[in-house]
């Protein structure tokens, strides 16, 4: 789908033009310059190799009483004709190279909220500076991040720690799909707050990725 939208796409924006015209090459170009994405083809054109994945935000009644947890939630809404029903998903992307985006959309299919949540996702790419930010590791490979970072959303706050190399992802297990997608492999964290609300975590945990591009690293 990814390709044939490539096809067709017609630049709204300046920043798309200057990206088909390859006067634009990297997502580096466009943040240190401070320009805004509007165009999910940008991320398309510049990052091919992109991978996405879905953040568990709903549940259903499972056997035995207990709940399995869906990559998409409905809601209903009473109305005077009757039921309406709402489909809303959360998706990641990320190159496993230092980028990651979060978006979240709402159809009434499950198909069409999943694809409008990636290109959203597109919509709000970052880079994450990775590095060895712990006491306990000497090397100097990106296998973490390079400092402590803090991010809220909602009632829920994620505090991002590094970590030595070799101890893995010690974090929520939907935070996981985003710290693979970023590229990191080893971390720690601390959460506080309605944790349960995937959405607000998810949103938490981007929000401290994001925070850390507000320091200059080496």
């Amino acid at each position: 789908m990814a390709n044939d939208n490539m096809q067709n796409w017609v630049p709204r924006t300046e920043l798309g033009r200057s990206v088909l015209n390859g006067s634009v090459a990297s997502l580096d170009d466009i943040f240190s310059s401070g320009r805004i994405i509007k165009e999910p083809q940008i991320v398309d054109k510049l990052v091919p190799m992109l991978e996405n994945d879905l953040i568990y935000v709903g549940g259903s009644s499972g056997k035995g009483g207990g709940k399995r947890m869906t990559s998409t939630k409905r809601t209903t809404r009473m109305h005077m004709s009757g039921r309406r029903y709402t489909i809303s998903s959360v998706a990641c992307i990320g190159n496993k190279n230092g980028y990651i985006g979060i978006g979240k959309a709402s159809a009434k299919e499950n198909r069409i909220a999943i694809g409008k949540a990636v290109e959203n996702a597109k919509l709000n790419m970052i880079p994450v500076k990775r590095g060895c930010g712990s006491w306990e590791c000497s090397c100097t490979e990106p296998h973490s991040i390079p400092m402590t970072a803090e991010g809220k959303a909602g009632s829920v706050r994620v505090v991002l720690m590094p970590a030595p190399k070799g101890i893995g992802l010690c974090i929520n297990n939907e935070a996981k799909k985003m710290m693979r997608l970023a590229g990191i492999k080893d971390i720690w964290s601390k959460s506080y707050g309605h944790t349960s609300s995937h959405v607000n975590y998810s949103y938490a945990v981007f929000d401290a990725l994001k925070k850390m591009n507000l320091h200059k690293v080496k």
